[in-house]
């Protein structure tokens, strides 16, 4: 499943918000499941922004928050189970979480589109994919049959699908999966969207797909001057395409960041485990880090920082304090600027 936005007929450069400032703005949110096991706090009080022509990257291992909280924004989670006590989803300073379902399917299907992780299910087994990509400027633009079957051929075209014109009546699976997803972020930018949410796009693809879809991405947001936020568990994946990050870890950031700075110098022991587990070219033939233990259960967060059971610096006041997320500054007190960390021990971490 793909959700797409009106049509414009140029594409042309995004504002940001009715200040000029980001198009979307996540502030405070948190999601709750209400299970019969109790309520599961999936997303605690997570902000992030993202702007015209900006990439941000949301990091962590499964169950931190990262789709959950792609899905509060889209307004596409089931309710109940699920319920956002509290938070503001602002894009372009209207905040999605007051409007009324019309108003924000509208918002939703004008100017936000998401590109999810499985392909395969995502796209109709039993549909032609330039019926699929062809139904959007049907539904849309009102446009003929053949009218909406060029502009599929052109999109198919226009995401580097070999053959598009014979292609475009072969049906979901007689296509690889890299071209599958490919058909995917055809059908996001279908209608030039300001915003695209990217949840794991490159799942299950290998190594060299996944960089030819990657550059795919970053070529299209740089001509369409798109903001995009990247969902992964992957480090290696966004360094060449992400401007800034953001680390999550049960349902908290744990640690934002320019993409260069995060990598040169970590500020979260949490941060610091998964760049050691990337593999590396002059360590072959050694064992691979893994950072011990697994993500906590969402049911039984361990009280103080929810990092500090698996966590080399953890002491007293790790296991009964909260860390907030803070300014992290140079050893003299210098700016870091758009850096912060959720850690009592973010100095010794970045500086040691």
């Amino acid at each position: 499943m793909t959700i797409i936005e009106q049509p414009a007929s140029v594409p042309s450069p995004r504002a940001g918000g009715a200040d000029g400032g980001p198009l979307l703005e996540v502030r405070d949110l948190h999601v709750e499941f209400h299970t019969r096991d109790g309520i599961v706090r999936a997303v605690n009080g997570v902000n992030y922004s993202v702007s015209a022509g900006e990439t941000l990257a949301v990091l962590g291992e499964s169950g931190s928050g990262k789709s959950v909280t792609a899905q509060a924004i889209m307004g596409i989670l089931d309710m109940p189970p699920a319920k956002i006590p509290q938070g503001e989803v602002l894009f372009r300073g209207q905040d999605m979480l007051k409007m009324s379902a019309d108003e924000r399917r509208q918002l939703r299907g004008a100017k936000i589109a998401m590109i999810f992780q499985d392909a395969l299910s995502s796209l109709n087994p039993v549909l032609t994919v330039g019926y699929q990509l062809g139904e959007m400027f049907r539904v849309h633009q009102g446009m003929s049959k053949k009218d909406a079957k060029a502009k599929a051929i052109e999109l198919m075209d226009r995401v580097k699908i070999p053959a598009a014109r014979e292609r475009v009546n072969d049906f979901p699976h007689q296509f690889s999966g890299g071209m599958r997803q490919r058909i995917m972020i055809a059908m996001a930018l279908a209608l030039e969207p300001d915003l695209i949410i990217a949840d794991e796009p490159t799942t299950a693809l290998d190594v060299t797909v996944q960089a030819q879809v990657m550059d795919l991405l970053a070529e299209l947001q740089r001509e369409y001057n798109m903001g995009l936020i990247l969902i992964t568990h992957d480090l290696g994946v966004v360094a060449d395409v992400a401007d800034k990050i953001a680390v999550m870890y049960a349902g908290r950031i744990v640690e934002q960041a320019p993409v260069h700075e995060l990598y040169k110098r970590p500020a979260h022991p949490y941060t610091r485990g998964l760049l050691d587990s990337i593999p590396r070219l002059d360590q072959k033939g050694q064992e691979l880090y893994a950072i011990q233990g697994l993500p906590p259960n969402l049911l039984k967060v361990p009280s103080g920082c929810a990092f500090n059971p698996r966590c080399p610096k953890a002491q007293d006041i790790c296991r009964t304090d909260v860390p907030a997320l803070v300014e992290v500054t140079e050893r003299d007190g210098g700016a870091l600027p758009g850096r912060r960390s959720a850690c009592h021990f973010w100095e010794e971490t970045i500086h040691g």
